[in-house]
């Protein structure tokens, strides 16, 4: 799997990016994952409710092609997009949420956190509030976005929106938890998770 470090990239520039990637590899096109920070910038899912962004706000609203619903990126926020072809893998989609999530949660428990799964609400919480967020697009049996793990940010933009569609949900970050991992140091430990649930599989030329 080839592993980019985007830096602070902005949202729109990266998703059509992830597009073209996907749209353009063949059975001979290596894995990627990307690393990323984004500026300020909601992003809303196919199936997106706009009345789910409760107030205004001069931050950008992206309208972009992932499931799920509304949710927030900004600087201090670990992003981890997977671009990988599941029927190489033989992974399900829903195989496929559940090694995103216990990624993050083996990387939570790293900092002594008890991080779960909740029912029906795809992402990893503790206590019931959220700290990570997924969401996923797959074409032609290949995926593309991925999933957020909120480490040292301004969270003030997680309250003008209901996270994922859900009213009055907390969101939280690893700070919070007193955790003072920079989020560039957080990125490496999640990587190696990644890569552990999601170990290099070689294209078919």
């Amino acid at each position: 799997m080839i592993v980019r470090h985007l830096g602070l990239a902005p949202y729109e520039p990266t998703w059509r990016a992830m597009q073209e990637f996907t749209t353009h590899r063949d059975a001979a096109t290596p894995d990627e994952l990307w690393l990323v920070q984004h500026p300020p910038v909601y992003t809303l899912g196919q199936a997106g409710k706009p009345e789910h962004l409760i107030r205004p706000t001069e931050i950008p609203l992206v309208k972009i092609d992932r499931g799920g619903q509304i949710t927030y990126h900004g600087p201090g926020q670990v992003v981890a997009y997977l671009l990988l072809d599941l029927h190489r893998r033989r992974l399900k989609v829903r195989e496929m949420v559940q090694l995103l999530e216990q990624a993050l949660i083996d990387c939570i428990a790293d900092y002594g956190l008890d991080a779960r799964r909740k029912d029906g609400a795809p992402g990893v919480y503790i206590d019931g509030d959220k700290i990570a967020a997924l969401g996923l697009r797959v074409k032609n049996g290949c995926s593309y976005h991925g999933l957020s793990l909120n480490v040292d940010m301004d969270l003030t933009p997680f309250t003008w929106i209901n996270p994922c569609g859900y009213s009055g949900l907390k969101t939280i970050q690893l700070k919070d938890f007193g955790v003072t991992e920079a989020p560039d140091e957080v990125a490496e430990r999640l990587l190696g998770h990644l890569r552990r649930h999601f170990p290099d599989v070689p294209p078919t030329a």
